[in-house]
């Protein structure tokens, strides 16, 4: 299939490694100009490299930080027509493990404010333009919470609200917003995480495997293809069937 999106531009954010990585490389391979960013100089230029993208050095863990990722992903491309939303995740810990606010602030930060700071960035021009793609990578503990992940769920479900009001908003200016909800998929922060029970992991899951991190790039970009113009506003779970609701 021809997604239409040859010579587009495109900005990643939090991309040196894992899904953001596939999706950029993903992309990259459609013909999409790509800028990645990360925090390590050395690893977002190994990453940009090996992939074909322009390597920006950026935090976004900040609203600062993603504005200027934004800012220097538009210098770079000449504009942004696609933009991926992507960062690390808080801590782990429940309501009893986190009793101090400022751990919720900073979550809400990394993991709200940030990405609607690019989308503030990216957006007008966008709509200007009268075409546009956002695709959020956020997380499948939005649909379902994992109680473990108190900061993260609080955090990334803000933003899930964010990115819906902001798609019906835009929508008859040609820019759909939509945001992926990964399960548990074969990256090295899971290995980090898991390590020699990563398998133990993959058994709980009724697909029995770990999701494929190329196969997450392709279903990202997908979203920011021109067959995918009528689908907006949207939270999809990429998880191998591993959430149980009907809705």
């Amino acid at each position: 299939m021809d997604l239409g999106i040859a010579g587009r531009r495109a900005a990643v954010a939090a991309a040196s490694r894992g899904l953001g990585r596939a999706v950029a490389s993903t992309l990259v391979g459609e013909g999409v100009r790509v800028a990645i960013c990360g925090r390590d100089r050395e690893r977002i230029e190994r990453t940009a490299s090996e992939i074909g993208a322009i390597p920006l050095v950026a935090d976004v863990a900040s609203t600062e930080g993603a504005l200027a990722f934004a800012d220097a992903a538009r210098e770079a491309l000449g504009g942004i027509d696609i933009l991926v939303p992507n960062a690390g995740g808080p801590p782990p810990g429940g309501f009893a493990d986190i009793d101090d606010l400022s751990s919720y602030i900073r979550a809400f930060e990394l993991n709200c404010l940030s990405a609607i700071a690019m989308c503030q960035a990216a957006v007008p021009a966008m709509r200007a333009q009268r075409w546009g793609r956002i695709v959020a990578i956020t997380s499948l503990a939005v649909r379902q919470p994992n109680p473990a992940l108190i900061l993260s769920n609080t955090a990334r479900a803000g933003l899930t609200g964010f990115l819906k009001t902001l798609a019906r908003e835009v929508a008859a200016d040609g820019v759909t917003v939509n945001s992926l909800q990964p399960g548990m998929h074969a990256t090295e922060r899971l290995r980090e995480l898991y390590g020699e029970g990563m398998s133990d992991v993959a058994g709980g899951i009724p697909a029995r495997a770990l999701g494929n991190a190329d196969d997450f790039g392709a279903v990202a970009a997908f979203l920011c293809s021109e067959p995918a113009k009528y689908v907006s506003g949207s939270a999809i779970a990429v998880d191998g069937a591993a959430y149980a609701g009907l809705l």
